[in-house]
């Protein structure tokens, strides 16, 4: 900073005392400016979307710190329209998200501003992964069936499968992708997926890589589908009814990546004609979703209300990033995880 001055990073979002002292310690030469006061109170852990509510009092001290901010570790929910008007100063946002691309678009950040935004990719790849293995688990061992006998009290000896005898396809190898993988093969699966560039090395734990131009093949093989990719203009509606047939008779669908990637009305249908075995969604086209909605009366459903990225590790993963990245900033150095406004991911 000129003459002197420390860099002034505001914390956006609640975050435990504990690594707000973290960041002061192992990146003394910031000013960090956090009042847990002026932001909204978590409603579980690692929750930072909470609704704000503030004082006029309090909104003149929150606007008054936005003025000051250099740097902000997540985005304002309270100033999303106006956060470029309040923080003159800014220059980077460390977001507590891996999918902000559409959001960032969405807000004209990127031809109102010149900010830096990095992502919180990878942050999330172990819980969605285990998110992904939970759901097979739960098809493949009949998990529904349980449940229905446990509530008449019926006992009634039956036979399940195992995860070894299923192909999972992974639309998307990135960071959540290869998580994925890795668990997948642990379970002793076929693994297959889709990435941009499917030669430029062999990843581990991946069977056969497919490039985006293959989706139908990998879609003719997979018992499970975990979508994991980034939503992007090529994968807004990638998942429609005419993919959804090429899946085979049974096949059950994950979504861990956006809601908008499928046709939910498409998916809805499959799983109504029996084509679809089942599916296990984190993210949908409305979010919440509406009560009235058919998904939620269907049995062979799993709805998790865009949760599944969530543990309760996830604020000391963030912290350990931005740590990082706070230090890279201040060497001049490439920040990890910055944000390609173009692909928007």
């Amino acid at each position: 900073m000129a003459n002197g001055e420390s860099l002034n990073v505001l914390i956006a979002s609640y975050v435990e005392p504990e690594f707000v002292e973290q960041i002061r310690e192992e990146v003394p030469e910031i000013n960090v400016l956090y009042d847990p006061a002026l932001l909204g109170s978590p409603r579980y852990t690692a929750d930072h979307t909470a609704p704000v509510s503030r004082s006029p009092e309090q909104e003149a001290q929150w606007q008054a710190l936005l003025a000051r901010a250099d740097v902000l570790f997540d985005f304002d929910v309270s100033h999303r329209e106006d956060l470029p008007d309040l923080a003159p100063n800014l220059k980077w946002i460390q977001a507590t998200s891996a999918g902000i691309g559409q959001f960032v678009r969405r807000m004209g950040y990127v031809n109102r501003t010149d900010w830096i935004f990095t992502t919180a990719s990878g942050v999330h790849a172990r819980p969605l992964a285990e998110f992904a293995i939970m759901s097979m688990l739960m098809f493949a061992k009949n998990f529904f069936y349980l449940q229905t006998e446990k509530e008449a009290r019926h006992w009634e000896r039956y036979c399940a499968a195992e995860l070894s005898s299923f192909t999972v396809g992974i639309i998307g190898l990135g960071k959540i992708g290869r998580e994925t993988a890795r668990l997948a093969k642990a379970f002793d699966m076929t693994v297959i997926g889709s990435r941009r560039h499917p030669s430029r090395e062999k990843l581990p734990f991946v069977d056969t890589q497919y490039g985006p131009s293959d989706l139908p093949e990998i879609l003719g093989q997979s018992q499970f589908l975990v979508l994991a990719t980034p939503h992007t203009d090529e994968t807004d509606q990638l998942i429609g009814s005419a993919e959804l047939a090429l899946l085979p008779q049974g096949a059950v669908l994950i979504n861990i990546a956006r809601g908008s990637v499928v046709d939910q009305g498409a998916l809805t249908e499959a799983l109504r004609a029996g084509h679809l075995g089942g599916a296990a969604l984190d993210v949908f086209e409305a979010e919440p979703l509406p009560p009235d909605d058919p998904l939620w009366s269907m049995p062979n459903v799993i709805i998790s209300p865009h949760s599944a990225s969530t543990a309760d590790s996830e604020n000391r993963k963030l912290t350990r990033l931005f740590c990082d990245n706070l230090r890279r900033f201040l060497a001049g150095e490439r920040l990890l995880n910055v944000l390609d406004t173009e692909r928007l991911y």
